[in-house]
């Protein structure tokens, strides 16, 4: 097959097998995605899920309540999800920054989101595509890994991967499509569960390959 047959059946499939993605954390609006994506750095989506109930429910749900709270009160509660600290402070001031620059609004605009304290790149994508609907293509581990067993990109880094993503796919799909792949990676092809042989997809695009394929760290 050649790239372009495979990212075409590759996008067929994936609708196939997840014809309406769910947004894996759980969110009530813009605001609480941008603290459930935030948390999920190095952390589950599962645990994520578990700990934004409590966080929002004890400490508030808004940038007027986050920001007038304490970081040790957020750090007590987001502290199963890793990194602590650091992600409790950026809770505090992002929230405080919302407040003094955008009206206590998320911004909608990927440069802005960018520049909050904690928002990524990555995070800043997933609020444009799952808040606002503004096509965007996420890239995490699970796309990176994928992209480069089906040999949709070489795979140097991340920003390399999301680049080649975007050429190969029409933007209408990328929204739903960056969550398709990230649900195939964690159901069939994870890092450990797939070595580039054995699921589906894998077998279908490359029925010849019979070595496993190492694939590149973000």
């Amino acid at each position: 097959m050649t790239k372009a047959e495979r990212s075409d059946y590759v996008l067929r499939r994936l609708g196939e097998l997840y014809p309406d993605p769910p947004v894996p954390l759980d969110h009530s609006d813009a605001f609480t995605l941008l603290i459930a994506v935030l948390l999920s750095a190095q952390c589950t989506d599962v645990r994520v899920n578990q700990i934004t109930p409590k966080l929002f429910g004890e400490l508030g749900r808004t940038p007027q309540e986050l920001a007038k709270r304490a970081v040790s009160e957020i750090e007590a509660i987001v502290k199963p999800c890793g990194l602590g600290p650091q992600k409790a402070k950026a809770i505090q001031k992002l929230s405080q920054i919302l407040l003094d620059e955008h009206a206590g609004k998320v911004p909608a605009e990927l440069e802005a989101l960018e520049r909050l304290p904690g928002v990524g790149h990555k995070t800043a994508q997933v609020v444009m595509a799952q808040a606002f609907g503004v096509p965007s293509f996420p890239v995490d581990t699970h796309i990176h890994r994928l992209a480069q067993r089906w040999k949709l990109t070489d795979g140097k880094n991340v920003v390399q991967t999301e680049r080649d993503l975007k050429r190969l796919f029409p933007e209408s799909s990328w929204n739903k499509l960056h969550l398709q792949i990230i649900f195939y990676g964690r159901e069939y092809c994870s890092a450990r569960g797939c070595d580039g042989t054995s699921c589906e997809i894998c077998q279908t695009l490359f029925p010849e390959r019979k070595k496993a394929l190492k694939t590149k760290k973000a």
